[in-house]
């Protein structure tokens, strides 16, 4: 299929990503280093390019309440946030998930204070894994519009029917404007279609009348929370078929996670996001060296795919964790613990070590990826090793 070659930052390539797809509504309020995705898509707005209401509100809290009355009367709804935005969503987050509304948000990720800090980590995010949110990340500008089309096929599928977030990191991939290519608008729209209104519901449909948002005690709370529970175990299937017909459609091919030189790999690496990238240039300068290290760059981080993870890190020696996030009072970063539980089964584990890295936007540089890589040689031939560790920190 013919596509179009154009220079976009994230930011940009999101608003048009969601432009495309011709949302209904689109709630909005400004946060760094979100503000600028708003900002591309108000044009659009402006321009009649995208016949979407667009409101702006005086709270993050407010954005996620006004979507979620939107999403529940069936339209197509979007907001977006960043950092301690998201966490002023933090009640109504929750209330969009448990309501099992298709909302979708990008979460372009920011340190979440304190001190403020407007820079790049993962933290806001992972502050909200367990809201109930599928949470899909992107590595690049591409993987961001890519799956800014793609999430509404996945959010407003009749047996998913969940919001998804599309995470990306702050300024790396939001200010930064790199080359990709898109789809010409009609094929995006062929791609992504109408929303189908029989495939949830509507507060709007006066034939099938509902209640949305009672007190709900103990008689039911647990059985909707498990119809939750339930959707989220069937969300993977439908994933991968959208990730499939997308790979058909523009030959970029995407899987729960992306495997980079791993198939006889004895150290291997697990990240998220743009650090993926520095990650693989050093992968390739090890290789001529001789060293079988590679790379395991997640895509879908909620619904977490254990089996599928522990399968493809079976046959490493070591494995080391980057987590550009700290969990306080834990033992270890996020990602970490999901791999360890993964990998817990395994009759032969790798050994399985973790690096907090990068908080604040702190730089990881060649030369630290260089050194972590150094670190698991040395795990690999028996040196000792604290579990978990900091990369780029001055001591």
């Amino acid at each position: 299929m013919k596509q179009i070659y154009v220079g976009l930052t994230g930011n940009e390539a999101v608003a048009t990503a969601f432009k495309q797809a011709r949302p209904h509504v689109a709630p909005a309020f400004p946060i760094t280093p979100q503000t600028e995705m708003m900002h591309k898509f108000a044009d659009f707005v402006a321009d009649g390019v995208v016949d979407t209401e667009m409101i702006l509100v005086e709270s993050e809290h407010s954005a996620m309440s006004a979507a979620i009355g939107s999403a529940a009367t069936g339209a197509r709804t979007f907001t977006a946030t960043s950092s301690a935005g998201f966490a002023l969503m933090w009640e109504v987050v929750y209330i969009a998930a448990s309501l099992r509304l298709p909302i979708c948000m990008p979460v372009v990720n920011r340190a979440l204070s304190g001190n403020i800090n407007i820079h790049n980590d993962h933290s806001d995010a992972m502050g909200g894994r367990d809201a109930g949110w599928i949470q899909l990340w992107c590595e690049n500008t591409q993987e961001a519009y890519d799956h800014a089309l793609m999430c509404w096929r996945i959010a407003e599928h009749k047996d998913v029917r969940l919001p998804v977030m599309i995470n990306y990191d702050g300024f790396i991939i939001s200010h930064t404007a790199e080359s990709l290519h898109i789809l010409p608008d009609e094929d995006a729209w062929k791609f992504v279609g109408p929303k189908d209104l029989k495939a949830g519901y509507s507060l709007l449909d006066m034939d099938r009348p509902i209640t949305v948002g009672p007190l709900d005690l103990t008689d039911y709370y647990f059985e909707h929370k498990v119809s939750q529970i339930e959707a989220l175990k069937r969300a993977p299937k439908y994933i991968a078929e959208v990730y499939k017909e997308f790979g058909q459609l523009t030959g970029r091919h995407y899987s729960f996670f992306e495997e980079y030189r791993t198939d006889d790999a004895d150290l291997v690496i697990v990240a998220l996001g743009s650090t993926a990238g520095t990650a693989k240039d050093v992968i390739d300068a090890q290789r001529e060296k001789g060293v079988k290290v590679g790379l395991l760059k997640i895509h879908m981080f909620r619904p977490f795919p254990a089996a599928e993870l522990a399968k493809a890190l079976s046959k490493a020696k070591v494995v080391g964790v980057m987590d550009k996030s700290a969990s306080f009072g834990g033992w270890g970063g996020p990602l970490f613990n999901e791999i360890r539980s993964a990998l817990y089964d395994l009759p032969a584990r790798p050994k399985i070590h973790n690096w907090i890295y990068g908080l604040g936007g702190r730089d990881t540089d060649t030369k630290q990826i260089v050194s972590l890589i150094e670190q698991l040689q040395a795990i690999a031939k028996g040196r000792e090793a604290e579990t978990v560790n900091l990369l780029g920190v001055r001591l």
